[in-house]
């Protein structure tokens, strides 16, 4: 049975996004294939109507914009906000542990909350950005590398020696997540290993390499499984899926009038507080300057956020049958059943009435299911980018995502169905 082309794609972006910057990486190829052109931050903004472009900052955050011929203060912004990192494995530097028998580990640091066990016994590899010595000091270049072939893998403990292991294993990070990497015959050829290899990779001197920012990524490609295919079986759909959703429909956005926007930040799995993060002034600035660029003042911009909508997409939690009892008695979405709603009655996320009521007539107008995500009131529910959002800028919007199984697992479970669904619902958005 074939995929639905919306799923196919999905599949393709993300084995081509092993990590955030390379996910921003295939974004912007994306974006350039549909006529966007790249600018820069630190260059000053012009924008005039039917201009198509994108800006990133840090390398991890992208944010495209398609101007209407319409001033925003009058149409507002419309904004679909997701992430580009997902919980994994960042190696520290000086990584290189040799042990007894010749063989090396890498040192790494969890990054994000994954459920660590899901990580044993894969094939992984490294991907990431390295920063090489520039013109000067201060203008480095940086450069993506990604090896492709399984590289290490983080192997269990036997059965043999921890013969409770069924019953509940708790893990050390430092000790017990550590990728094996290689054997060798002393411990000279350990020394400055994953430089060397990182070095040959991309063609360059060892010493011209200043830093790196390089992540494990399971090396098993997309795919969909089940009986008619309905499954989607990836890791980083969380949120990477809603990344891709938010930059097909706004690549087909037929709205001329309105600025819609694609705002795909980074950090959010540790609490979005950085420069790139939905924590940071980057999104608030750049609706500013471009409300600036046509004339207007800051009451200007003002006006415009106060007619401006967000959809804030990141996934929501799947009912999963053999565990019931987790799940709120009355909303707890299924695979399936269509794009969630997300509602928190102490505003963990930015839903409410009226935000949710404009959501559900777009699902209704793009003939999409839809379905509320509430927690359990014994189970404490995370935020995400919506409610942090607001904390820089008044925009009103919605929580939203597609439900998943096992979120945060190195390999997660999504509905191709959902996935169609929450696409064309965007699209509507955009119309």
């Amino acid at each position: 049975m074939n995929n639905h082309p919306y799923v196919d794609s999905l599949l393709q972006f993300m084995d081509a996004s092993p990590c955030n910057f390379w996910a921003v990486n295939t974004i912007k190829q994306i974006l350039t294939d549909n006529a966007y052109c790249e600018r820069s931050l630190s260059d000053k903004i012009s924008v005039a109507a039917g201009d198509k472009f994108f800006v990133t900052k840090n390398d991890s955050a992208i944010f495209a914009v398609k101007v209407g011929k319409k001033s925003p203060v009058e149409t507002g912004f419309k904004i679909i906000a997701a992430h580009s990192d997902s919980p994994c494995f960042r190696i520290k530097p000086n990584a290189e542990m040799p042990g007894d028998g010749g063989i090396v580990r890498l040192n790494t640091e969890v990054y994000g909350g994954p459920i660590l066990y899901t990580w044993f016994d894969r094939p992984l590899s490294i991907a990431g950005r390295v920063i090489c010595k520039g013109s000067d000091a201060l203008h480095p270049v940086t450069r993506l590398v990604r090896i492709t072939r399984p590289l290490m893998s983080i192997s269990h403990l036997a059965i043999h020696f921890n013969r409770a292991v069924n019953e509940g294993n708790p893990l050390s990070k430092q000790v017990d997540m550590l990728p094996i990497i290689a054997k060798v015959n002393s411990q000279l050829e350990a020394q400055n290993m994953l430089l060397k290899l990182v070095a040959d990779e991309l063609k360059v001197d060892m010493a011209s390499i200043l830093d790196f920012d390089l992540m494990l990524y399971d090396t098993e490609r997309a795919t969909t499984f089940g009986l008619n295919n309905e499954f989607i079986s990836c890791g980083r759909l969380d949120d990477l899926s809603m990344a891709h959703a938010a930059i097909t429909a706004l690549v087909q956005a037929t709205d001329d009038d309105a600025t819609c926007v694609a705002a795909i930040f980074d950090n959010e799995e540790t609490g979005s507080g950085t420069k790139q993060g939905a924590g940071s002034p980057v999104l608030s600035n750049l609706l500013q300057r471009m409300v600036e660029a046509q004339g207007g003042t800051f009451d200007d911009f003002a006006r415009a956020i106060s007619r401006t909508f967000m959809i804030s997409a990141d996934n929501a939690h799947a009912f999963h049958p053999n565990y019931g009892g987790k799940y709120d008695p009355t909303n707890h979405p299924a695979l399936g059943g269509g794009p969630c709603i997300k509602i928190n009655a102490n505003c963990k996320y930015m839903s409410d009435a009226h935000s949710a009521a404009i959501f559900k007539a777009l699902c209704i107008e793009a003939c999409q299911p839809f379905q509320y995500f509430v927690n359990h009131s014994d189970v404490a529910g995370g935020s995400t980018l919506g409610n942090i959002l607001t904390g820089h800028i008044d925009i009103e919007g919605v929580d939203v995502g597609n439900p998943l199984l096992a979120m945060h697992s190195a390999r997660e479970t999504a509905s191709c169905a959902d996935h169609v669904a929450m696409i064309e619902v965007m699209k509507q958005f955009f119309a």
